[in-house]
């Protein structure tokens, strides 16, 4: 079809699969309307034009299997300032598409069968069981329009609009020239209209769209969280079951026999999974220092871990009040010992000056029964849980901050 505009000299051709009832310019977006004889007459004309449009009439894209062309466009608006477009497209089916952008997000639409007139007042649409909330009902206007259209554009008349969304899935309920139309659409990521219409250059993104789908589902996530931490909770039960605790060292040392002399413990074997080392110390400090040094030998390999641990107690009497700082009991772990055959190399040590103190006790456990690490792991999984949830209570926030029936302060 080829029509002539009588107001800037220019002809548009596109071959349509309908009938044309309204024409707008794509250049100096005059409006044209069919008379009783089937010509095109001058109307109108849109002011609020914009010229940088992603997608031009004509433009064919591969979008849902199909070659589809862009036969016109609309570009609404709400009050104060929100506005939008809509590309009308259609394939050699004659099934037309709708594609809808806002402030560089796009939507994806195809026309539903008419649902039962919208009552005042519904605030959640139920459509094949699944429940859509209302985020806008208002009034807009068409302020600019390019191409070729199969129904009259409503003039000097507002649309009644109602959008219901369960994201990333919208109802958008219309109401032009008193007849009721339906879309159902869902968001569409920006890199598949690029990649339809690859010689295009599409708009910046910005700010959350009103279907846009969020990065995380907090359902999901305590669902994998919860069963995660039953499976290592089943795991840790697992391989601990069989193991016992064993104790490998524990005895009275002389300082008068071994300071700062190393003590070579028999050899022990363990046997069991990696588990930590529990080495207790304590010994009669009094306003003094002790020390012990122990070393564990790998005798199957010859590895050598090293650990240290400084005991000190003091105490006394100032300004009136009493005062204590440190202990006379310290204990320590040597983390992830495998099963093996091992001795211990611990060398005590005191403060020369002490002679008050006369002897330390140490006892060695490997395998003491600890849920330190699982706990820090489920621990750690509630917060990350948490921080999710926080993070998108807060996008949730900035997609209702437009609609007037947000249920987020």
């Amino acid at each position: 079809m080829k029509i002539p505009c009588y107001d800037c000299n220019t002809e548009t051709e596109l071959e349509v699969g309908f009938e044309v009832v309204n024409f707008v310019c794509p250049k100096c977006q005059s409006l044209y309307a069919r008379d009783k004889e089937g010509q095109f007459r001058r109307r109108s004309q849109y002011k609020n034009v914009l010229r940088d449009y992603p997608l031009e009439i004509g433009d064919v894209g591969f979008l849902m299997g199909s070659e589809y062309k862009v036969t016109g466009l609309l570009r609404k608006k709400v009050h104060p300032d929100f506005t939008w477009t809509e590309f009308i497209l259609q394939n050699e089916a004659k099934e037309f598409l709708y594609l809808s952008v806002s402030n560089g997000h796009w939507m994806m639409l195809t026309e539903m069968e008419n649902i039962a007139e919208l009552r005042g007042g519904v605030t959640v649409l139920d459509h094949d069981g699944i429940d859509y909330d209302l985020f806008e009902h208002s009034d807009a206007e068409i302020i600019d329009a390019q191409g070729f259209f199969d129904f009259a554009l409503p003039q000097n008349k507002l649309i009644h609009l109602a959008e219901f969304i369960n994201p990333p899935n919208i109802i958008s309920i219309e109401r032009m020239n008193n007849v009721q139309s339906a879309f159902h659409g869902e968001y569409v990521k920006k890199s598949v209209i690029q990649k339809a219409f690859p010689k295009r250059t599409m708009p910046y993104q910005f700010g959350v769209n009103m279907i846009q789908p969020s990065r995380f589902d907090l359902r999901n996530t305590a669902i994998i969280f919860c069963l995660f931490a039953l499976l290592i909770i089943t795991a840790n039960w697992y391989i601990y079951k069989d193991q016992v605790e064993q104790n490998v060292f524990n005895s009275k040392i002389k300082f008068s026999e071994f300071d700062n002399k190393e003590i070579t413990t028999p050899s022990f074997v363990l046997k069991g999974a990696s588990a930590p080392m529990t080495i207790s110390v304590s010994t009669e400090v009094n306003n003094s220092w002790a020390n012990i040094n122990v070393a564990l030998i790998n005798e199957d390999n010859g590895d050598e871990i090293y650990a240290n641990k400084d005991i000190e107690y003091y105490h006394g009497y100032s300004d009136g009040e009493s005062w204590t700082e440190g202990s006379q009991y310290e204990k320590f772990n040597i983390c992830g010992v495998k099963g093996g055959k091992y001795h211990l190399l611990i060398t005590p040590m005191k403060a020369p000056e002490d002679s008050s103190n006369s002897e330390m006790n140490v006892n060695v456990v490997w395998n003491q029964p600890s849920s330190r690490n699982l706990g820090l792991v489920i621990l750690g999984m509630v917060i990350i849980y948490f921080i999710i949830r926080y993070f998108k209570n807060q996008f949730e926030k900035e997609r209702w901050a437009d609609s007037s029936y947000s249920t987020y302060e």
